[in-house]
């Protein structure tokens, strides 16, 4: 590990932390040339499969989409930041769980509506409303009707 002080090419670790529920490894490196301390983070990169759009168009599955639609449902809704974030891992690792290249996006649209009927029915209704396209105030109350039977 290069030193981003003086751009030495060795350094040594000094300590070693699991963080962020074991999926990061923290650790703390000194520069054996100039002694300054600093903190990197280590992570697996795992490859995400490919989206299959209804369409028929493929393309790289994107977290910050998957976020932002998920932040949009909650908007106004008494669902933590912290929340939403082990929500979008555990689709993530879903995701990854089914060890295929390209999956359709329909199987993410699912897994979305699962969490989000965990986390809160009205941000599910939300996203269903845009996930299904409802057409009028029919589709909603079918839905409602759906999530009081299951209750």
């Amino acid at each position: 590990m290069r030193c981003p002080f003086c751009s030495f090419q060795d350094t040594k670790v000094i300590d070693s932390r699991l963080v962020a529920e074991g999926d990061q490894v923290r650790r703390r490196r000194e520069c054996i040339e100039c002694g300054e301390r600093f903190t990197t983070f280590e992570g697996a990169e795992l490859v995400m499969p490919r989206l299959i759009k209804k369409d028929g168009s493929r393309q790289p599955f994107d977290d910050q989409k998957l976020k932002a639609g998920i932040l949009r449902a909650v908007e106004k809704r008494p669902v933590s930041v912290e929340d939403v974030e082990k929500a979008i891992l555990k689709i993530q690792s879903k995701i990854r769980a089914l060890g295929e290249r390209e999956i359709e996006s329909d199987v993410v649209g699912e897994m979305v509506m699962g969490a989000l009927n965990q986390l809160d029915q009205v941000a599910y209704v939300r996203f269903a409303s845009v996930y299904r396209r409802f057409q009028d105030v029919s589709d909603f109350s079918n839905e409602i009707e759906k999530l009081k039977s299951k209750n």
